[in-house]
C-alpha cells in the first residue's frame, strides 16, 4: 500500500492547526539510521486508509519528493468526537530484522464447529488481535484462528494458532485466550426444562 507525504517545516501547535485547516494531517517517520522527518499527508486519503485493516498491519510505502521508504504506521491519534486524525506516526523498517506488530485475527468456522451445530453455543472473542514477530517479507496481513473442533466448555489459546512461516507471538509468557465457547444461560434454563418435560 503507498501513501504520499510531503515534508513538513514548520512545527508547533499553530503550525499543526493550520495544517488540519488546509486539509492535511501531520505526522512523523522515525527509526533505522536516519533522523526523525516531520511530514504532512492528505487528510482524507489517510482517514479513509485507515478504515482498512491491512493499512495497519502492511508494510507500506511512504513516498517523500519522490523518494520512497518501507515504513509501518505505529499510532495515530483521532479527535475525541470528529472524524478527524490528528497526527500519525510511521516508523521505517530494515528487510533484515524482525518487526513487531499486532495484527488482526480472522474467526473462521464457527457455524461448523461442534459447539455451534451441536449445544447452540455462542463463541466469544476474546482478543481481535496478537502481537506477533516477523521479518518484514513474512507480515501476514492478518491470522485464521479456526474454529471447526471448538466444543463447549474449550477455548482457544494463542498456542493454538498456525501461525504462518517465520511468525512467532509475542506472548510475555502468557499463552492468552483468543475464544472461548459457552451454551448463554436461558438455552441451559430451555434444555433442562425440556428434559423434565420428556421424563413425565
Amino acid at each position: 500500500m503507498k501513501v504520499v507525504a510531503f515534508k513538513r517545516e514548520l512545527q508547533g501547535t499553530g503550525a499543526s492547526r493550520r495544517l488540519r485547516i488546509s486539509g492535511q494531517t501531520p505526522g512523523i517517520i522515525y527509526g533505522g539510521t536516519e533522523a526523525p522527518v516531520t511530514i504532512a499527508l492528505d487528510h482524507n486519503a489517510l482517514f479513509h486508509a485507515l478504515k482498512k485493516e491491512a493499512f495497519h498491519s502492511s508494510i507500506l510505502d511512504l513516498e517523500i519528493d519522490g523518494q520512497v521508504q518501507k515504513v509501518l504506521l505505529r499510532d495515530f491519534q483521532m479527535h475525541a468526537y470528529k472524524q478527524l486524525v490528528l497526527h500519525a506516526d510511521f516508523q521505517r523498517i530494515d528487510a533484515n530484522k524482525p518487526v513487531h506488530v499486532k495484527v488482526a485475527l480472522h474467526f473462521e468456522n464457527a457455524e461448523v464447529s461442534p459447539a455451534v451445530k451441536l449445544h447452540g453455543a455462542t463463541i466469544s472473542h476474546v482478543a481481535n488481535e496478537i502481537e506477533i514477530s516477523c521479518l518484514p517479507a513474512d507480515l501476514p496481513e492478518f491470522i485464521v484462528v479456526d474454529l471447526t473442533n471448538v466444543d463447549v466448555g474449550h477455548s482457544v489459546h494463542v498456542a493454538d494458532l498456525k501461525l504462518p512461516k517465520g511468525v512467532t507471538a509475542i506472548t510475555h509468557g502468557n499463552n492468552l485466550t483468543i475464544a472461548t465457547a459457552s451454551v448463554p444461560a436461558g438455552h441451559v434454563a430451555a434444555e433442562a426444562a425440556a428434559a423434565e418435560e420428556a421424563k413425565k
